[in-house]
């Protein structure tokens, strides 16, 4: 850069993007073991690193979009790896700190790389037929920032109060464990039986981070997605348990009620098939755009390699990309690393194995990566069917397998979810790059600077990630398995699915019924894949994401239409799941390091459950009150 470029590569902005983007990266891998979904990072870091410069004495606009475009790396990362790792250790094969990291790093560059030569397509040429809203509205608020607008201080309130409910809820009892028996304790979630329906119940989990997903997403998403739930708590759990008394009878025996715990293993597997079919279905919808893609890729990125170019021929500061080397020399350093490290795919495969597998890794992630930057672009981040792509990629890499190996072996399923995990991380990450740059485009900075402080991101969250996934595992009183485990749900289909079409046998009856639902929401113009969601989801997970859904509408009802109105709230729900997550990652260092086992509690008194759904009204409370809309 000349004499007059602007102040954008920085070294606060580096340091501030990381030091965020390990912070939002760790609390959004918590954040998805926990619930299965992940929030945009890009306002909440943007808005934290205006405030950090004006501590720092001043800071300009590229400056911060810089910071936030490295920050919010490490998210797009989290929910690649949280997606398919935990199902290693369900397998009882835990894989290495090294192994996880490389993997997501793999994942994150491969989808920087292949997203640059699609920048001038999709982000430059497609503006007007492609809106990319989280990177229009970080745009905004970059803008607002440097204005001087307020509303900062709410995402610091939201850290705070989603901490300490998390230490309430969690860290109590551990600390009282340790020094003997748990005197007190607020329930993580509450529950009322319905008369008359057998093992229907009315559930609400007691946090702030899933108040803050539903305010984020939306009235009508969680909406969705609850009504999912009301299907299996008000008539799928009831009818099966219904049915195996009657089954019993029928056959002979004295009617037994089926254990909550039964009834939720049969609709388990209705939930994987509702996921399945919900992901094919949306996979099957996006191949017009796929095709597309390609067609206008082949096309335009020859011409667009002159665009932008000046009188004299010299490419814009706002309109040049990294150089052809790096995007060449890193391809080939993530084949290399992908293709001849031993053991980094899975355990035995043989070097043309690991050839033929990376070759199928840059396939998938070559589909998938238009794909994800085009629908990015109408859809959102948060929006993005990360999963569906998963799914089709264990689909296609399973049948290699099943024919190079058979069925049954070990190696092959690791491998099968390795794969998945560098596509999935990769089609996140083009997501994810696709609205930084839209908002760098809006802003005028400048790509090759927003490029590369992605891949520096990326070889350093990718640690981060892989630290958080690995101590919530190995944690002794929670990890993948057993009555505490961290639910992990999308890993859990992922794993479902590779045993399916590896030689498992799960009940396909079930399956296909559950296929048929996704089927019939399909049909009458609902989201599949958040009906799905909704089945295959804890009741209690989504009734407390559908309160903070609510809370939302009624902001939107005040504002009348005021798109300003909620940024505050936005912010302050950010800072819920920030600090929820934060305090669950050293909660769960703590019981790592200090040998803690799993806590039990005694069932929760009046008082405590009262406690906890006044915990719940004072988080809708503060979200409600962050959005009121300012001056």
């Amino acid at each position: 850069m000349g004499r007059d470029a602007p102040r954008e590569f920085t070294v606060k902005a580096v340091v501030c993007g990381l030091v965020f983007g390990a912070l939002f990266g760790a609390a959004n891998a918590y954040l998805g073991l926990k619930v299965g979904l992940t929030v945009s990072t890009s306002i909440p870091i943007a808005v934290l690193s205006a405030a950090a410069f004006r501590l720092m004495g001043g800071g300009s606009i590229l400056e911060a979009n810089l910071s936030q475009t490295i920050g919010s790396a490490s998210s797009s990362l989290a929910a690649g790896t949280i997606f398919t790792i935990p199902a290693l250790f369900m397998w009882g094969i835990a894989p290495g700190y090294v192994q996880v990291a490389l993997l997501a790093g793999c994942g994150g560059v491969l989808g920087i790389l292949a997203m640059v030569p699609l920048r001038r397509l999709l982000i430059v040429a497609g503006d007007a037929e492609l809106p990319y809203p989280e990177g229009r509205a970080c745009a905004e608020v970059l803008k607002s920032a440097e204005r001087g607008g307020s509303g900062g201080r709410w995402i610091f309130a939201g850290l705070a109060t989603g901490a300490l409910v998390k230490l309430l809820i969690t860290g109590v009892p551990l600390l009282l464990a340790k020094s003997g028996a748990v005197a007190w304790h607020v329930p993580e979630e509450l529950a009322l039986a319905i008369p008359g329906l057998p093992n229907g119940t009315v559930q609400l989990s007691v946090g702030a981070a899933l108040l803050a997903v539903g305010f984020i997403v939306g009235y009508r998403a969680a909406s969705v997605m609850v009504a999912g739930s009301l299907l299996a708590a008000f008539v799928l759990y009831p009818l099966v348990t219904h049915m195996h008394a009657e089954g019993m009878v029928a056959a002979g025996a004295k009617a037994q009620l089926l254990t909550m715990g039964g009834a939720k293993e049969v609709v388990r597997y209705l939930g994987v098939g509702a996921v399945a079919a919900a992901g094919i279905v949306t996979v099957i919808r996006t191949t017009p755009t796929m095709v597309k893609s390609f067609v206008a890729v082949v096309r335009g990125v020859r011409g667009a390699k002159a665009g932008g170019a000046d009188a004299d021929g010299a490419v814009e500061r706002s309109d040049r990309d990294v150089s052809p080397a790096v995007l060449i020399g890193g391809l080939v350093v993530v084949a290399a690393v992908l293709g001849f490290t031993p053991g980094l795919l899975a355990g035995d495969l043989s070097f043309g194995e690991r050839l033929l597998t990376t070759l199928l890794v840059l396939v998938f992630a070559f589909v998938f990566v238009p794909v994800s930057s085009r629908l990015v672009g109408v859809i959102g981040v948060s929006n993005n069917p990360t999963s569906a792509m998963a799914i089709v990629t264990l689909i296609g890499t399973g049948g290699f397998f099943l024919l190079l190996r058979g069925a049954g072996d070990a190696t092959a399923k690791a491998t099968v979810l390795t794969v998945g995990t560098v596509v999935c991380v990769a089609a996140s990450k083009a997501g994810d790059i696709s609205q930084d740059l839209k908002t760098g485009f809006l802003v005028k900075a400048t790509p090759a600077l927003q490029q590369f402080g992605q891949l520096l991101a990326a070889a350093v969250a990718c640690w981060v990630v892989a630290a958080v996934v690995l101590a919530i595992g190995n944690d002794p009183a929670q990890g993948f398995t057993g009555p505490n485990a961290m639910p992990a749900p999308q890993a859990n289909l992922m794993k479902t699915v590779v045993e399916a079409e590896l030689g498992g046998k799960p009940p396909w009856d079930l399956i296909f019924m559950g296929a048929g639902v996704s089927l019939v929401a399909t049909l009458v113009g609902l989201s599949a894949l958040q009906v799905a969601l909704g089945i295959y989801l804890p009741f209690a997970t989504l009734m407390t994401i559908y309160v903070g859904g609510c809370v939302r509408k009624l902001v939107e009802r005040r504002a009348k239409g005021d798109p300003t109105a909620i940024e505050s709230g936005v912010l302050c729900a950010s800072g819920f799941v920030a600090g929820e997550g934060l305090s669950g990652v050293v909660l769960a260092g703590y019981a790592f390091f200090s040998g803690a086992g799993r806590v039990s509690v005694p069932a929760a008194t009046a008082f405590e459950n009262g406690l906890g759904l006044a915990i719940v009204g004072a988080c809708a409370w503060l979200l409600w009150r962050s959005a009121r809309k300012s001056a």
